[in-house]
């Protein structure tokens, strides 16, 4: 094969070529690309940092603010229960009074019903003192043979209504 013979021949050349542009790529890469490479990992990991930074501080705000809106939660509600509380009080203190009102009410009718039931008794009384009396005359007349006049029986049916 002849490209075996040539090669001790060809190899010094091809080796200075590949050292050559080799060295031209490396050079390319390392002076050009790597450093343009490098700016880019270093903005990232910077713009990184920054977010991370920016959410911390945004995470600490959050804290903050909650901890303020659990607060004026706690007030609203202590404030609510307050004028709750007073409201009940208030309702309470109104429906003894009208309760307090309507019983006064209730216990005028009832002293009236009352006077009105003892007036109707004695009037009945009154009325029954004769009924009375006739009819004890005529079972006194009925018993004992005896007659009694209603007038002579009033003392003692008094007596006995009257006690």
């Amino acid at each position: 094969m002849p490209q075996i013979v040539q090669l001790p021949l060809i190899f010094a050349s091809q080796l200075f070529w590949l050292v050559v542009v080799f060295g031209i790529i490396y050079f390319v890469i390392a002076k050009g690309m790597v450093p343009k490479i490098q700016s880019v990992v270093e903005d990232r990991d910077r713009k990184i940092a920054d977010d991370l930074a920016a959410a911390q501080k945004a995470r600490e705000q959050a804290e903050t603010s909650e901890g303020v809106y659990r607060e004026r939660i706690e007030a609203g509600r202590s404030e609510a229960l307050k004028v709750a509380q007073e409201a009940k009080t208030k309702a309470a203190l109104d429906t003894e009074k009208k309760l307090k009102a309507v019983d006064e009410k209730v216990g005028t009718r009832i002293a009236e019903a009352q006077a009105r039931i003892r007036a109707a008794a004695d009037q009945a009384r009154l009325e029954l003192e004769p009924v009375a009396a006739e009819a004890a005359s005529e079972l006194v007349t009925k018993l004992t043979g005896q007659k009694v006049s209603a007038k002579d029986a009033e003392p003692a049916v008094k007596a006995v209504l009257h006690g």
